[in-house]
């Protein structure tokens, strides 16, 4: 299948972003080499900064096959935003929906179109605090399965050192670097035509995960935790040491009270 055209609204917004990101970050882009020519694929990229869905649109723009973000649905109704989200081609995620496929129904047909279509699976900034991709939702899985089409592993570092998560100002000198490696396609061929349950796309997830984890790996240089980081486990954890304090700190009033 032909890949679309890039369109107007793509070329305008790359001629209004690409500029400053040329000044602020140097680029160190790797993989390209692994982007499907024709066809439809899934990118999958780990989230560390609020700069680099800009940085990554960047990269994946260069190569020729411009990237279909998924947004809220809410986003393309009406206003110069849902213009542009619907003239750049992004993708309506309808949350509302009670069947959990449905809710990835436009993901899965831009695919069938040809288009590549990228996925943030942790669905949020890592909460890592080493910046290392944590566990992620399974979207992405759900509609790699579907669609049986090549998924591409990206891992990107260096936007959260011009801006850090969650911080107010950026870090402007020195010039920082994007890196980029993209890999090639992760083989998922084993997960086909079984039944889709949670435990199978938590499965696909982990896997698609571990191999964005072994490219920042390489880019950073160092081995990532054993174990990703669980937000849902930490709040579990917080919440029982918050609970432990407070039983410890009772028991010192009683204490405290019965030897007056």
């Amino acid at each position: 299948m032909p890949r679309r055209r890039i369109g107007f609204w793509y070329r305008f917004a790359a001629v209004i972003c690409k500029p400053p990101l040329v000044v602020l970050l140097k680029r160190d882009w790797r993989g390209m080499e692994n982007m499907p020519a024709d066809g439809g694929f899934i990118t999958v990229v780990n989230h560390n900064s609020h700069v680099d869905p800009f940085a990554y649109a960047h990269y994946q723009y260069n190569t020729g096959r411009v990237p279909r973000f998924l947004a809220k649905s809410g986003l393309f109704r009406k206003g110069f935003v849902g213009a542009a989200m619907r003239g750049t081609g992004q993708i309506p995620v309808y949350r509302e929906s009670t069947d959990a496929l449905s809710a990835f129904r436009a993901a899965i047909d831009a695919v069938d179109r040809g288009e590549c279509v990228a996925f943030y699976p942790e669905g949020t900034l890592t909460r890592d605090p080493d910046g290392w991709p944590m566990t992620a939702k399974t979207g992405a899985a759900r509609v790699a399965l579907q669609t049986k089409c090549p998924v591409i592993p990206v891992a990107q570092w260096g936007c959260n050192e011009l801006l850090p998560p969650y911080a107010k100002k950026p870090d402007l000198w020195p010039r920082k670097t994007h890196h980029v490696l993209a890999g090639p396609p992760v083989d998922l061929s084993r997960f086909y035509d079984r039944e889709m349950t949670a435990e199978l796309l938590k499965e696909v997830t982990e896997v698609l995960m571990a191999a964005i984890t072994r490219h920042l790996e390489e880019i950073r240089g160092e081995k990532a935790p054993a174990t990703p980081y669980d937000p849902r486990r930490e709040r579990i954890e917080q919440r029982r040491r918050t609970q432990a304090q407070a039983v410890r700190e009772t028991q010192t009033v009683r204490e405290g009270d019965g030897g007056k």
